[in-house]
């Protein structure tokens, strides 16, 4: 049994690989070469530092054995205006050295702690100085050998200097040694490097052999690809054309020979030799010019052509700049579909839209109508009404107790009825303002508008003997109007509560989901009367009731508002209950992405 041997794909290899042999030729010596000077000009600053170092010390030493020798010549009775300057600018010129030594040595803690010690004994030495010339202006020269008495024993500061200077040539001698050491590196590194270039350039060579031969091999199957790509061009039922600068025909698919009578290969042919004068349009003729000398592009170009034996014919022309694989020139590749049909189809689409349009004004018409007459009406009620409630109640005061029993019945019938009227009106109002009224979209935190109606019913509720009891899911923000997701609400959960209000003890949950396209559907469910399902049609129309005024009152208004308030929105409202089992109001809202962005009024 032959052993398994796993092939290396070298190819997509090799150029990365010969690119970095040949940066590795050309750079590592100029590296090498780069790193010696800089060396060299390292060794160079260490000598010129320590020399600097060297030159600093000695020009303290001078400062401070001038300023002594001045101060002694003083004492010595030499007391001369230019002996006094001399001592005076010796002694001001040991601060700035001492600061000069402080910052040379700045990277050598030994020899800061030298220079802190040679300070204070320079600034010593300076007030035994001061204080000699103290006692000779006093008179007192007879103490000068005590003062002076210090300076060779306590303040002496030569073993100071001598040990800095030591300092300096023991680190330059360090320095040079690790230059040397760094040279003969490099030496075994260029010999290295150029063994490495050596071995590199036959690695190179053995690439460059390589790659010749898999480019004599890319060039057979390119080759192959060319003849199974011609294949598949004349296997396109699409007319496909390549033309020349003179609009000739360099090559064509079969689907373009047939769509233009073209008889043999078809090659050197001028595009208005064919298609009996299709391409005699001196706009398209400029097009296609533009697109090979200019290098535009032609993107979806209707053209109406002729046709020798029936009408026209409309076609898409595509068209751009390509250049050949075999010769330095480039061609126009150019395609064309017949798109008659289509163009027919979408005429019919537009002729159906605008019908279409005609239909939807009509309708908008229709509501605006409705709109316009459900506002004039229900202000328009409010004056008679006005008037029969406050007649009403004036008859009530003036008959007082002379009324019977059956006149007060009367005035009760005619002010509940008032108050009634009233009462639908409202609701008519509320109706027609949430179709006219213009969408404020913004953040809506539905879990606080839920709360909020909450206490707003329980407040209400006070007085009523059944408890409620809430059990409320967590609800998410979303991109809403406020207003109407709150006048929502209070219909939702206000019904839940009133036909709730029977029982012993009322439960209302709210809930919500999220549905798999993104999209919110939200539930109030409670335990109240319920009602037969087979009336479901009619829950959210106007005024439709499915219980009389006597046993629940309200006027028919409230769900018809939240269907209202959803469709403005985006989303939908339906219902499940049965008789004496409680009722599920479900309503969906879209995603905050989904939800419209604009301001909406009714049609």
């Amino acid at each position: 049994m032959e052993p398994v041997t796993t092939r290396i794909p070298w190819g997509r290899w090799r150029l990365p690989l010969l690119a970095a042999g040949i940066v590795l030729i050309m750079v590592a010596p100029f590296l090498l070469l780069q790193r010696l000077s800089e060396q060299n000009l390292a060794a160079a600053d260490a000598v010129s530092h320590t020399h600097e170092v060297e030159a600093s010390v000695a020009s303290l030493a001078l400062s401070v054995r001038d300023a002594e020798s001045a101060a002694m010549s003083i004492a010595l009775g030499h007391d001369r205006p230019l002996t006094r300057q001399r001592y005076a600018e010796s002694k001001a010129a040991v601060g700035p050295n001492l600061d000069r030594l402080t910052v040379l040595t700045a990277d050598n803690p030994a020899q800061q702690v030298l220079i802190g010690r040679l300070r204070e004994l320079v600034e010593n030495r300076m007030d035994v100085m001061d204080e000699l010339l103290r006692d000779t202006a006093s008179g007192g020269a007879v103490h000068s050998a005590q003062i002076l008495a210090p300076l060779a024993d306590r303040f002496a500061i030569r073993p100071a200097l001598d040990e800095m200077r030591k300092n300096e040539r023991d680190l330059l001698a360090r320095r040079n040694f690790d230059a040397d050491q760094q040279r003969r590196h490099a030496t075994w590194l260029g010999w290295g490097a150029m063994t490495a270039q050596l071995v590199l350039m036959g690695i190179v060579m053995l690439l460059l052999g390589r790659q010749i031969s898999s480019r004599i091999n890319a060039e057979k199957r390119s080759t192959q690809a060319s003849a199974r790509a011609m294949a598949v061009l004349q296997t396109v039922r699409e007319p496909i054309v390549l033309f020349d600068d003179d609009q000739r025909i360099v090559m064509h698919n079969a689907a373009f020979a047939e769509m233009y009578g073209i008889e043999g290969d078809g090659v050197s042919l001028s595009l208005s030799d064919i298609g009996h004068g299709a391409w005699d349009d001196p706009v398209l003729r400029q097009r296609l010019r533009d697109v090979l000398q200019r290098g535009r592009e032609l993107w979806d170009f209707e053209q109406d052509q002729k046709q020798p034996d029936g009408p026209s014919r409309t076609v898409l022309l595509n068209a751009r700049r390509m250049p050949l694989p075999d010769v330095d020139d480039h061609v126009v590749l150019m395609t064309i579909s017949d798109v008659s049909a289509q163009k027919a189809t979408n005429q019919k689409i537009a002729e159906l839209n605008r019908q279409l349009e005609g239909k939807v004004e009509q309708v908008s018409e229709v509501n605006r109508e409705l709109e316009a007459f459900s506002y004039s009406v229900s202000h328009d009620l409010r004056a008679p009404l006005r008037h029969v409630a406050g007649f009403s109640d004036k008859l009530a005061r003036h008959l007082s107790e002379s009324a019977d029993e059956k006149t007060h019945h009367y005035l009760d019938v005619i002010g509940s009825s008032a108050r009634r009227m009233s009462q639908l009106i409202d609701d008519l109002l509320v109706y027609s303002r949430l179709g006219r009224s213009a969408l404020r979209l913004q953040a809506v935190d539905m879990q606080s508008v839920v709360a909020e109606t909450r206490a707003m019913l329980d407040a209400g509720a006070e007085a009523r003997a059944p408890r409620v009891e809430w059990r409320i899911a967590p609800l998410p923000i979303l991109v809403a109007d406020e207003n109407m997701m709150r006048q929502l609400w209070t219909n939702l959960l206000g019904n839940a509560v009133k036909y709730s209000s029977r029982r012993d003890v009322a439960t209302i949950e709210v809930a919500h989901r999220m549905l798999d396209d993104g999209s919110h559907e939200f539930s109030v469910r409670d335990n109240g009367a319920g009602f037969d399902m087979a009336y479901a049609s009619k829950l959210f129309g106007v005024f439709q009731r499915m219980h009389k005024a006597t046993e629940f009152p309200g006027t028919g208004i409230g769900l018809a508002s939240v269907r209202r308030v959803l469709a403005r929105h985006g989303g939908r409202i339906w219902a499940e209950s049965a008789p004496d089992a409680g009722t599920t109001f479900h309503f969906t809202l879209p995603a905050a992405l989904d939800a419209p962005t604009y301001e909406r009024t009714a049609a």
